[in-house]
This record gives structure tokens, sequence and C-alpha cells, in this order.
């Protein structure tokens, strides 16, 4: 962390010294009602992250991503690779919520809801905090040399890393592969799956690296979405943000004394006790303005508060504000750019639940197989070969299975068998052909509709191309 009190201008991220190396950011414990409200929100993204593997919705799983088999269930939904383009809408309309919501309330979304900030702060933190202590005891123990005291502490936390890193790895595994295959895996020992043995070591590493040593890198290095500020946050933007024209007016910050009127004096309330700089988790000073590195998580809010509190000063010297609200003391504005992004919000989630609501539960493709023409056969029948392939998107057998012409006076004649039946999330492929008569054609290529049915009730319909000779006529 850069030296306190030293404001000069910074071209480099808050967690470098000015050797260029590393900073180890030790942040003071977090006090205050902020604190406790994001407290209450963690634990319940907590449980909604560790559950939602093992949920179950009409037999399909709350949330899966399984992306070497190509399935994925979101909210109870599944997706095969035919719903792709639902599985896109989906997405496009995720990031114009989350660009919309950054517009109008700045990185909220990272402070309050981004799994690694609630994993980062509301559980590894804390157990920091529990085994090395506040940041005063942090920062001795990292002098310290190696004794006995700083290699228990150490080996404690390590472990302790290691084992939460462990679990987050098989949690985030029953995400990929879903949580019966993982827990029958468990169940059957792990070196009967030795590559997802292999993949779950790997997890569990990437964790524990993040988690136990780069920790606010991520935010600040990796993750892209801090960089977005520059182009969706302006002067109405809700932000964390430290009210300059109270903490500065004109003669600037300077240190409390008792029995003063700071107002009077043209003193800023700001005393200059650094308390919202050794609380910040990425090391930074939010009285510099918004910055890369700032994710709006009120820790600041609260240091800030609880001094003011202990000086007789107004609370709210840090707060959500805009720019234009401290500087105009005006109200939130729903902005134009507001009103355009929620209208695109809003068309694009009435298509996407438009489309999840006329999704079929079955998906038939029936092609002509490649290279084939057609054969002519007695009484002036013309045959084409096909393959046919049935997604079945629901939990339930599809039984008695059978093709039946629609727009054609024909027949249609399975390979191997008259009906078969799709399992339950599965699929079934085969070989079928399609005879007419030659004088139901209009041309050498028409278009014939092909009914599914289960029995007597159609579920499905698609429509395929169907050869025949060519007429000079």
């Amino acid at each position: 962390m850069a030296e306190q009190g030293k404001e000069n201008f910074r071209d480099t991220i808050g967690t470098l010294n000015e050797e260029g190396k590393r900073a180890w950011v030790f942040p003071k414990k977090p006090v205050g009602k902020w604190y406790e409200y994001r407290k209450y929100v963690s634990y319940v993204l907590l449980l909604f992250l560790f559950a939602s593997p093992f949920i179950k919705i009409n037999g399909h799983q709350f949330l899966m991503f399984n992306v070497l088999e190509r399935r994925f269930n979101i909210f109870g939904f599944p997706f095969w690779p035919q719903d792709f383009y639902i599985f896109v809408i989906m997405m496009l309309t995720g990031v114009v919520f989350v660009i919309l919501f950054t517009v109008a309330f700045g990185r909220l979304f990272c402070g309050w809801v981004c799994p690694q900030t609630i994993f980062m702060e509301m559980v590894f933190r804390r157990i920091e905090y529990w085994i090395d202590g506040d940041r005063g005891k942090q920062i001795r123990l990292a002098k310290m040399p190696w004794n006995r005291e700083k290699i228990l502490k150490r080996s404690l936390k390590w472990f302790v890393f290691f084992v939460i890193s462990f679990l987050i790895a098989n949690v985030f595994l029953a995400y990929l592969i879903g949580s019966d295959r993982l827990i029958r895996y468990v169940v059957d020992g792990p070196m009967q799956h030795t590559s997802t043995l292999i993949s779950l070591i790997i997890f569990t590493g990437v964790f524990y690296f993040v988690f136990a040593w780069f920790r606010e890198q991520v935010c600040i290095i990796v993750c892209p979405y801090g960089r977005l500020q520059g182009a969706l946050l302006d002067n109405k933007s809700i932000v964390v943000a430290y009210d300059h024209q109270r903490g500065e007016r004109e003669l600037g910050r300077s240190k409390f004394k008792k029995n003063e009127n700071r107002q009077e004096l043209g003193k800023g309330d700001c005393i200059d006790c650094f308390q919202c700089v050794q609380v910040c988790p990425t090391g930074i000073d939010i009285r510099n303005g918004t910055q890369l590195e700032c994710v709006n998580c009120t820790a600041c809010i609260d240091a800030c508060n609880s001094i003011m509190k202990s000086v007789d000063l107004p609370e709210g010297l840090i707060r959500y504000a805009s720019e234009e609200n401290i500087e105009k003391k005006t109200k939130f504005e729903f902005t134009p750019r507001l009103k355009g992004y929620t209208v695109v919000l809003g068309i694009l989630i009435s298509v996407l639940v438009g489309m999840l609501f006329l999704r079929n539960d079955v998906e038939a493709d029936i092609l002509r197989l490649p290279g084939q023409l057609f054969e002519r056969k007695a009484d002036n029948i013309i045959s084409n070969v096909y393959t046919y392939k049935l997604v079945n998107k629901t939990n339930v057998e599809i039984e008695d299975v059978s093709f039946k012409l629609l727009s054609h006076q024909g027949e249609i004649k399975i390979v191997s068998h008259d009906t078969f039946t799709v399992p339950a999330g599965g699929l079934a492929e085969g070989t079928l052909f399609v005879e007419l008569n030659a004088s139901a054609l209009s041309g050498d290529k028409d278009k014939v509709l092909i009914g599914v049915f289960s029995g007597d009730e159609q579920i499905e319909s698609t429509k395929t191309a169907f050869l025949g000779p060519r007429s000079f006529n």
C-alpha cells in the first residue's frame, strides 16, 4: 500500500509499492451496519451457491453447466445444444442487466454479490482475523521471523484455507458434471475416476491460490468488470463516494481538536484519521475519488461513520452518492441512458420468457442421408432415406414413438422397428424411409412435414426435403 499521507498522482495500481513490488494489503476488520447487512446477504448467497447443484426441479438439477457434454440446466430448465439460441439470449439479458445496474449503482455487484468478494471477505478473511488477528497483529506476524508462533498460525491458516478450497472445488465440480454423478464418484472411490480426481485437485489448487495468495488482485488485475467503469459510470451514477465539499472545505483536512467549530474555521470534517484507508480490502484511499480498485464494499463507510460519531460530527462523509449529488445536492435521476438500457432489458426479458414457454419438450431433426438421391420403386413410388434424432428434454420416458406424414399421402418406414422409446433426458437416433407417389410431388425437391407421435398424441413436427425425379414438362 502506498505510504499514507502522500496524495500524489499515481499511475499504478494501489497494491504496488515504489519499487514495483506487491504491497500486501492488511485491511482492518470492518465493523458497522453496512458490514452487518453484507454479512446477511452473503450468508444467503453462500447458501444458494452451495445448495444450487443439489436442488432438483422436476428431476432436473437447479443449476448445471456441463460444458463437455453440452448440457445445461438453468433454474431447473434443461438446455441442449439445440437450445443454444435461448442460452445466448439469456446471457445477453444478463450482460445488459449488469450494464444497467452499473450505470445506475456502480460496482454494487462487486461489493455485495460477486462470489470472489463473498468468499474472500466473508469466509477466508474472517478466518484470517480469527487465526492471525486484526490488522496490527497481521502486520506484526508478517514481519516476525519464522518462530514457533508464526509456523503454527501459518500452518493452521493454510490448512483451513486448503480444506475450504477443496470443499468449494467439489461444489464447483457438481455444477460442471452434475451432483448425482459427483456423489456416485465419491461413493465409488476417487481412484475409480482418476480424471475427475485430477480435475478436483486442479480446481482446489486454483481456489487455494486465489484466496490464499492472489486475493484482491483478482478484482484489480484479472476481472475486466472494473475497467468498464470508465465507459459505464457518469456523474449521476451512485457509488461509494467521499463528500469532498464537506470533508475539505476551504482549509482542507486537519486533525481533530476538541471544542473547535470546524465549519466556522473553514476546516473540513475529515480529520485525516486514515481509518477508511486501513479498512479498505484493495488498499486505496477513497478520498481520492472513484478508482479502478474500489469494489463498493462499504467498509470505508462504516469506518468513517464510526469516527464521525466518536467526534460528534454528522455521519455520511463517505456514503452512497453520485458526483452530481455531492456537487449540486441533487437526488438520483433516471437519466435517458438508463431509460434506454431499461427498454432494451425489458425487450430481452420478454423475448427470453416467450422462448422459454414456447420451447418444445421434444426436439426432432430429420435429415436426408448425405450422398443419397432417391429410389424409384414399383407403382411409381419414390423413396428417400433419412436419419432422425429425437431429443427428450423432460425427465420422463417418451414411449411408443412413431412418425407420420402430415403434408402428403405416403408411408414412413422406420428401420428395424415400428415404434421406439426415447429415454428421459436422452436422445434416440435411427434411420427411416419416406415413400411417396410421384404424382404427389410438385417438383424435383418438395418440402414434407413429418409429425412425431407418442401413441396417438402428436408431440412435435418438423420439415425436411424430399427429392424426386426432375420433370421437363
